[in-house]
C-alpha cells in the first residue's frame, strides 16, 4: 500500500437496530429496516442538503467500522465457493475500509436523512452522500461472471412462523425476519457461507440464540418455524449474557405445543 495517508472526517454517523455484522445484507434489499443519516452539526450541511429531497435513491459512501483488517482473497456471500480477489468483490474487508451503498430517500428532516433498504450496521461513518443517477449508473444485465450462474429463491413463511415473529418483534428481536430472507435468499443450504445444517428433510439455520427450521423445494424456500436455541438446562441457569432468557421462556411457555 502507498505511505502517502489520506484523512478523512465522517460528516455523520448511521442509526438503526442492525447491530451484528450478520444482521447487514450482502446489499441494500427490501428487506432491511429503516435507519437514519444524521449529518454533524456547525459545517453548513444543511444548505449541502439542498435539494437531496428531490432525489429518490442516494449513494452513501461510509466506512466499514467494524473491520480493523482487509483480506486479499474472500469468500463471496454467493455464487461461488472457493475464494476471489477482494477487488472482484463487495467484501468489507478491503485495504481501506470504504463502503458504497444505494439507498432509498424516505424522507428529511433537518440533519437527518430517513433511509430503507440500507445494509449499513449501526454507527457506520458516513464520509459523503451524492444523488442515483439512472442513466449514469445503471447498466441493466451486467454481472461479474461469479454471480451469472446463482440461482435465486423466493422465501415464505408459514402461518405459525409469522405468528412467532411477530411475538418477537413486539419484543425487541426485530432483525430476525429480514435476517431469514437475506440468508435464505441464496444457496440457503450452504453450510460454508452461513450457520445452516440438515435436520432430516429439512433445514436448521441458525440466528444469535435462536434458530429456525426452513424447508427447500426447488426455488422456494419455506420457513416453517421458529424455536429456542436454548435448552432447558441452559434455561434453568442463571447466567444470562445476551440478556434474552426471559423471552426465550415466555417463547417456550406460548408455543409450548410447537417446541422441539
Amino acid at each position: 500500500m502507498a505511505s502517502k495517508e489520506i484523512t478523512f472526517a465522517p460528516i455523520g454517523v448511521f442509526h438503526s437496530n442492525q447491530v451484528q455484522p450478520y444482521e447487514a445484507g450482502r446489499q441494500p434489499d427490501e428487506f432491511h429496516s429503516e435507519g437514519v443519516i444524521e449529518l454533524e452539526t456547525g459545517h453548513n450541511f444543511e444548505q449541502a442538503l439542498t435539494g437531496l429531497d428531490g432525489c429518490e435513491r442516494i449513494w452513501v459512501i461510509f466506512s466499514f467500522h467494524h473491520n480493523p483488517h482487509w483480506n486479499p482473497m474472500v469468500l463471496p456471500p454467493r455464487g461461488r465457493d472457493t475464494k476471489i480477489g477482494v477487488f472482484a468483490t463487495r467484501s468489507p474487508y478491503r485495504p481501506n475500509s470504504i463502503g458504497m451503498s444505494c439507498v432509498k430517500v424516505l424522507r428529511i428532516e433537518k440533519l437527518k436523512i430517513y433511509v430503507a433498504g440500507a445494509d449499513l450496521l449501526d454507527g457506520s461513518p458516513i464520509l459523503d452522500i451524492k444523488p442515483y443517477v439512472a442513466y449514469a449508473d445503471s447498466f441493466p444485465g451486467v454481472e461479474p461472471l461469479w454471480l451469472q450462474d446463482s440461482t435465486k429463491h423466493s422465501v415464505g413463511f408459514s402461518e405459525k412462523a409469522l405468528e412467532q415473529l411477530d411475538f418477537l418483534e413486539s419484543r425487541g428481536v426485530s432483525q430476525l425476519k429480514s435476517f431469514l430472507q437475506h440468508q435464505l435468499e441464496y444457496e440457503p443450504t450452504n453450510s460454508k457461507k452461513k450457520r445452516v445444517k440438515a435436520d432430516g428433510d429439512s433445514f436448521v439455520i441458525a440466528y444469535r440464540t435462536w434458530r429456525a427450521i426452513f424447508s427447500l423445494n426447488e426455488t422456494q424456500v419455506l420457513v416453517e418455524k421458529i424455536f429456542s436455541g436454548y435448552s432447558e438446562e441452559d434455561l434453568q441457569n442463571q447466567d444470562d449474557p445476551y440478556s434474552d432468557k426471559d423471552i426465550h421462556r415466555n417463547f417456550k411457555t406460548l408455543f409450548l405445543s410447537l417446541e422441539r
